[in-house]
């Protein structure tokens, strides 16, 4: 029986995953073809898509009575984007370069989602009334992301006024208008949430069969395993920007989906009702967090993570777990 529940769990993992990118592609497609400029898909749809096996997951964890997995979630996954993430892509893109667009901007924000979800998770304890706070502020983080990078981007229009940026731009606005969508978009968009939603239903499921034939909490398992599993689709982004030399896409991948987990994340379930904080989590899971986001902070200011620092990043991490499942 213990098998057949990590058979589900696998399988339910990764239709989570497979779900999402098929949501995220017809998404894209559909979005672009209605007119959106480029800028606001990737801010809107793809900026937060890959944190939504993290949300479904921890929908599902309410409406399942194990709330606990929640927080579990996020602090699991904010973790292993930043130490196991970031740490894998400075060693494969030998170091990864911090933009001053992401420091001026995402980095701030960033912090500033922290120190949210630390507020409000202080107590052990999230309510209803702080998850509205927690998406009230997403809504400011998202609208001034928009139109921070709007202004910025209008600014180099009237600077950049070489002939073969205009080239570029009007190329680029004819392949947009080419674009032409058709009923397997659609149809690949309702199956994309339909494997999120049955996805993450079997495998809440799954983690509570699994947590109690091992007799260990649900969050155990949310902090390690389906944090990890959640966020392979940060890793395989990241990892594919380091290698291509964009360590603005690596980077700033981490600090978008951060931000969503620890305001939308949480914020949203906790809407249905009170959200608790397990004490591995609390006590070991935060902070490690923290820490983290602290570290990460600091490298972001130098404007540049060394392999080395990747290679720390990837040793604290397994510290963490070998702290989390008590083997350490």
């Amino acid at each position: 029986m213990v098998f057949f529940w990590i058979i589900v769990f696998s399988l339910t993992l990764t239709l989570m995953i497979k779900g999402a990118d098929w949501f995220l592609d017809s998404a894209e497609k559909i979005g672009l073809s209605f007119g959106l400029s480029p800028f606001i898909v990737g801010v809107t749809i793809v900026g937060m898509g890959t944190s939504f096996p993290e949300l479904f997951a921890s929908l599902m964890a309410v409406f399942e009575n194990t709330n606990e997995i929640v927080v579990s979630n996020v602090v699991g996954s904010n973790v292993s984007n930043i130490l196991l993430i970031i740490g894998f892509s400075a060693i494969a893109g030998s170091g990864l370069a911090v933009t001053k667009n992401l420091i001026d901007l995402d980095l701030p924000m960033l912090v500033a989602a922290t120190v949210m979800f630390l507020g409000v998770s202080y107590d052990g304890i999230i309510t209803v009334g702080e998850s509205v706070l927690l998406v009230l502020a997403y809504l400011v983080y998202f609208m001034y992301t928009i139109f921070h990078k709007e202004t910025i981007r209008e600014k180099d229009s009237v600077s950049k006024k070489d002939i073969t940026s205009e080239l570029n731009t009007k190329a680029h606005q004819q392949l947009t208008k080419k674009i032409t969508i058709s009923w397997k978009d659609y149809a690949w968009l309702v199956i994309g949430i339909l494997c999120l939603i049955f996805g993450a239903k079997f495998m809440i499921q799954s983690v509570i069969a699994l947590s109690e034939m091992f007799k260990i909490s649900p969050a155990l398992i949310s902090i390690t395993a389906i944090a990890i599993g959640t966020s392979l689709p940060e890793l395989i982004v990241s990892l594919k920007a380091a290698r291509s030399g964009k360590s603005e896409v690596a980077i700033g991948n981490i600090f978008g989906s951060n931000a969503f987990n620890s305001l939308i994340v949480v914020g949203i379930p906790g809407l249905f009702g009170t959200l608790a904080i397990d004490e591995q989590t609390f006590w070991i899971g935060i902070p490690t967090m923290l820490v983290a986001t602290i570290m990460f902070t600091i490298s972001g200011i130098s404007k540049k993570i060394h392999k080395w620092e990747g290679a720390m990043y990837l040793m604290i991490y397994i510290l963490f777990i070998g702290k989390i499942i008590g083997f350490l």
